[in-house]
């Protein structure tokens, strides 16, 4: 017996009102993906079968191929919430967590890491104040991601191991 094929990621705002018939939830580093059996938690068992690896964002959803539409949920994560006393000061902290190739999901007020005692103990250093929090990870893909979906050949969502080929090409 074969499995239904989900073949196409629909963004949240096309896929606003319709009808979903299930939901999987699953971690950042299970949202970058091409090819994989998963059970949603309603029970609908699928195939994900997609042309080239894309980062699945909590929000959107999944077609099968009979029509039906599967939400993707981010999967609660421990991690980090750094905040400061002044936005200038949060903006400071956001280019030394960047400067070190952290995955974060910057907001207006905070950013959330995945928890690393080194770059903790900076971030304390530098006078972040540091929060231990349990929710979904949707950190920024960047623009390194943006490129390589352009040009299709990146196959982490970060990107990070192309960055020295986009700034030779970029400079």
């Amino acid at each position: 017996m074969s499995l239904t094929r989900a073949v196409e990621v629909v963004p949240s705002i096309a896929c606003a009102g319709a009808p979903i018939a299930d939901c999987i939830e699953l971690a950042y580093d299970e949202r970058y993906r091409r090819r994989m059996r998963y059970v949603a938690r309603g029970g609908t068992p699928f195939l994900l079968d997609l042309p080239r690896a894309t980062v699945l964002q909590a929000g959107d959803a999944l077609r099968l191929e009979d029509g039906r539409l599967i939400r993707i949920e981010a999967t609660a994560e421990a991690l980090v919430e750094v905040t400061a006393s002044r936005a200038g000061e949060l903006a400071r902290l956001a280019w030394h967590i960047g400067n070190r190739h952290v995955p974060a999901q910057v907001e207006a007020h905070r950013i959330l890491i995945r928890e690393d005692a080194v770059i903790v103990d900076m971030l304390r250093g530098l006078g972040a104040s540091i929060r231990p929090i349990r929710t979904g990870f949707m950190p920024e893909s960047g623009a390194y991601r943006v490129v390589e979906e352009e040009h299709e050949h990146g196959d982490h969502p970060t990107g990070a191991h192309h960055h020295g080929a986009h700034r030779a090409r970029d400079s």
